[in-house]
């Protein structure tokens, strides 16, 4: 082992002790890297869909409907917010204290933040006190997906065959679709099967129950790899070890920023099909008779097709190269974005406009989202791969998602519907004006 490489804790050393010198197979990290993800968008999907469905009414019934969902999508964006801190703190314990210490907090700290979330008393029993808590938690919930990245997507990659690099890339993505499938479909649950008043009393707190048990099974399947003598290969060879976030800054500072701007099309593009169509229609109360819960059941099978697209763009991007694949996705969401410009109406006016919104920005989103990943670690060289892609993944969550769905609701209940065209436009020029600029992408690292 180098000088450099955190001395190993006796977590890990037990862990390492139980697998023996089983080889892990490329396939066994995908499936760990896969249950990982799902139970962080899970948490986060089921806060943004309470955002709309139930903070209005729980904590901030002192307003109308319009200003309880904002000011819920003002907490929902804190966690992003905190993210780049929780990875900059999470990073130090990594180099202090080990993988295995870092992992073992952060989900615990995440899954424990969600769960506590069903667990607080109504604006009603303490006032402004519960909107504190609500706010602070989401805090923890940032800080601890900070320290919840893993690595192990760039070990993947490395251990995935060159000529298949674009389909390895894209499987850590396909967590997204499948923590959103899980959320939508225990909240669609008990919002169909109860009534508003229990839905609203507590109906609402079992899906942030949920999340402490989702997230245990997650913390065993990761550390399950990460005591592997592949990880610890890696990381002797400096492959993937944490540096502190200004050495990174010192000699990558414009790698990260530009990175930050590459996927900004996906991650705009993310919430305005998964959070924000649900706050159009229950605010809106379009003269469609489908209800939130039947809504959500629409989007439960957009995420079926995302999940898809998200296979697909790793096809596509061994047969095309990252690059391109990345400038193709970008420039359909561009198109889908002057479509809604120019009829903003697809999705208000019916049931049917609502499906083929939801079906067709749900594919662009895993098209463009399945290569994001590769796209923030491309540019970065073995030593600062680890630490650079967790901070640019960060940085772009914050500009391309964090306020997304507050700035669309904002937007269009001020401006009309149209303006999510334009907001959603924009991040698509962004990423690909940071596509023409930045050729390292060209690179299949």
């Amino acid at each position: 082992m180098s000088a450099n490489t955190p001395t190993v804790t006796g977590l890990e050393r037990d862990a390492q002790q139980a697998m023996g010198d089983h080889k892990v197979h490329p396939n066994e990290i995908a499936i760990g890297v896969v249950i990982g993800r799902a139970s962080e968008y899970f948490d986060f999907f089921v806060f943004g869909i309470a955002c709309v469905l139930v903070f209005p009414k729980v904590f901030f019934p002192f307003v109308d409907p319009l200003k309880g969902t904002l000011y819920a999508f003002a907490i929902f964006a804190l966690a992003f917010i905190a993210r780049p801190i929780g990875t900059v703190i999470f990073m130090a314990i990594d180099r202090r204290h080990g993988r295995s210490v870092k992992l073992t907090t952060a989900l615990f700290l995440l899954g424990g933040s969600t769960a506590a979330v069903s667990f607080l008393p109504r604006y009603d029993s303490i006032g402004i006190t519960a909107v504190y808590l609500l706010a602070g938690l989401r805090v923890l919930q940032g800080l601890a997906l900070g320290g919840a990245w893993d690595g192990l997507a760039s070990l993947l990659a490395m251990n995935a065959p060159r000529e298949r690099r674009g389909w390895y890339a894209m499987i850590p993505q396909l967590g997204a679709p499948l923590g959103f499938m899980v959320a939508s479909a225990l909240f669609a649950f008990f919002i169909v099967n109860l009534d508003e008043a229990d839905f609203i009393d507590w109906g609402w707190r079992f899906p942030f129950y949920c999340a402490f048990t989702i997230n245990v099974v997650a913390l065993f399947a990761r550390l399950r790899l990460v005591a592997t003598d592949e990880f610890a290969r890696m990381m002797d060879l400096d492959r993937l070890r944490p540096v502190p976030a200004l050495e990174l800054f010192r000699h990558h500072a414009g790698d990260v920023i530009r990175g930050a701007f590459v996927p900004l099309a996906a991650f705009a593009l993310f919430h305005l099909v998964t959070i924000f169509p649900i706050a159009w229609l229950a605010l809106t109360q379009t003269n469609t008779s489908r209800s939130p819960g039947e809504f959500l059941i629409v989007q439960f099978s957009g995420a079926i097709v995302c999940a898809g697209a998200v296979a697909a763009s790793g096809l596509i991007a061994d047969q095309i190269g990252r690059r391109n694949s990345l400038i193709m996705s970008a420039s359909l969401i561009a198109f889908f974005a002057l479509g809604s410009i120019v009829a903003p109406l697809l999705f208000g006016e019916s049931a049917i406009g609502q499906t083929i919104y939801v079906t067709i920005g749900f594919m662009l989103l895993g098209l463009a989202y399945g290569q994001t990943a590769g796209a923030v670690t491309a540019r970065l060289g073995n030593r600062y791969r680890y630490t650079g892609a967790a901070l640019t993944s960060d940085f772009a969550w914050l500009l391309g998602a964090g306020f997304a769905p507050l700035v669309a609701l904002f937007l269009s209940q001020r401006y009309g519907l149209a303006m999510i065209g334009v907001y959603l436009l924009s991040g698509a020029v962004c990423s690909l004006v940071a596509l023409f600029f930045d050729r390292s992408e060209l690179r299949q690292m």
